[in-house]
């Protein structure tokens, strides 16, 4: 395995270093960036919501914010 130095501000290296544990290298905690997620992982996640009551939150968050602009 080819091994290459970089520079990076020590948040970056703080923020890795959180992430790293004793099983993971620098390396695996960069590449675990990489991994693209599968959007049907979402599909379904809302089904379950009671939108009527959203809705209705939504509608009196409106008209209180219309009400301050008056």
């Amino acid at each position: 395995m080819t091994s290459i130095n970089i520079s990076i501000k020590e948040e970056a290296y703080d923020f890795l270093k959180k992430l790293k544990t004793k099983d993971k290298s620098f390396s695996d905690v960069i590449l675990g960036f990489k991994k693209e997620s599968d959007i049907m992982n979402f599909f379904g996640a809302l089904k379950n919501k009671n939108w009527d009551k959203k809705k209705k939150r939504m509608k009196s968050l409106r008209e209180s914010f219309e009400r301050r602009l008056v």
